[in-house]
């Protein structure tokens, strides 16, 4: 059937086939992009089979949280703070990398957790900037923007019915125990009760912020300039790789939040412009995603041993991420007027 936007409904299997690729877009921009785990990077078998459990990780709330977004109103404000509450429950109390200053086959970890370690807290201050963020970029807003741009249709509309999402729900919570089950036989630090707590409160806040701040009307689109997409992406790509090179210290935290707070503040004034549209929000996306995929690159040169296939890996990852970036800047529809959400 059509997918333009004054044509036929498209077909209930073209929107399954987007949650779909959603649900496997989003584990491997999470996981597999960067090639930090030299126990599957550079194995095929591996790697695929790793997707029945980091699938259902980050896929199933990926989908859920675009799904939300459709169903409710939320703009992209919503989809931020709703990513932000899974980055907050997936690292602070289901795998609880957040609080721990020992991590089961990271040798290094203790070291560099210590360069920024907040000790009333029990966090160190670069972890929870890369860990929060790399969930709500890479392992959500990323990969919805980028699938997002194939739909056609005008606005957000959902993809899947009560059963899909029930089925998504109980796959989610079956991973996140596994992993939480997992983590703690392994030997890992254990967050505490007050931890936990906290985490699941600040989770809590971002939920309200989603349902409050993330629904209200947005003021009417401005008439102001923005760069072509093509352009949106060299600029992006270049804050995100820089953002990518630096240190695990209090001035590379200090030089990640400038990075981060002024690309959010140039991407929020771009997108309240009338000339704003899906292509752009997929640039943003695409940005993000390849200069991901060339950090892993880097991992795989920096591992030693160097895992046999790991470049190779990065190749058809990074090949990957480029055709699918373009697939969605291209099929990205015109700007609308519902700049929030679109």
């Amino acid at each position: 059937m059509s997918t333009g936007t004054g044509g036929l409904r498209p077909s209930r299997t073209r929107l399954r086939l987007l949650a779909l690729l959603l649900f496997l877009v989003a584990p491997v921009c999470a996981e597999y992009l960067t090639a930090y785990d030299p126990e599957v990077t550079g194995q095929p078998a591996a790697l695929i089979g790793g997707l029945v459990i980091i699938g259902p990780l980050y896929g199933a709330p990926a989908v859920l949280i675009r799904e939300l977004a459709a169903r409710t109103g939320m703009h992209w404000t919503g989809i931020l703070a709703m990513a932000g509450a899974f980055g907050v429950v997936q690292a602070g109390v289901v795998d609880q990398s957040l609080f721990a200053q020992h991590y089961p086959g990271y040798a290094w970890w203790g070291q560099v957790a210590a360069r920024t370690l907040i000790p009333p807290l029990g966090v160190s201050g670069a972890f929870a900037l890369n860990f929060l963020l790399g969930h709500v970029i890479w392992s959500i807003s990323a990969p919805v923007a980028l699938v997002e741009a194939l739909d056609r249709r005008p606005g957000r509309q959902p993809w899947l019915g009560r059963v899909g999402l029930v089925v998504l729900g109980v796959l989610w919570a079956l991973a996140s125990v596994l992993v939480w089950s997992d983590i703690r036989g392994a030997g890992s630090d254990q967050a505490s009760a007050a931890q936990i707590a906290a985490a699941l409160a600040l989770a809590a806040a971002l939920v309200a912020v989603a349902f409050t701040f993330g629904r209200r009307r947005l003021p009417a689109p401005t008439e102001g300039r923005v760069p072509r997409p093509a352009m949106v992406l060299g600029l992006v790509l270049v804050a995100a790789a820089g953002y990518q090179a630096i240190p695990s210290t209090w001035l590379g935290v200090a030089l990640g939040t400038a990075v981060v707070l002024v690309v959010a503040l140039v991407v929020t004034r771009w997108s309240r412009s009338a000339s704003w549209g899906p292509r752009h929000a997929a640039a943003v996306a695409g940005a993000a995603v390849v200069a991901r995929a060339l950090v892993g690159f880097q991992s795989v040169a920096s591992t030693d041993p160097q895992p046999p296939g790991g470049f190779a890996q990065n190749t058809v990852l990074l090949v990957t991420a480029l055709a699918l970036v373009v697939a969605a800047m291209r099929a990205g529809r015109p700007a609308t007027q519902d700049v929030g959400g679109e």
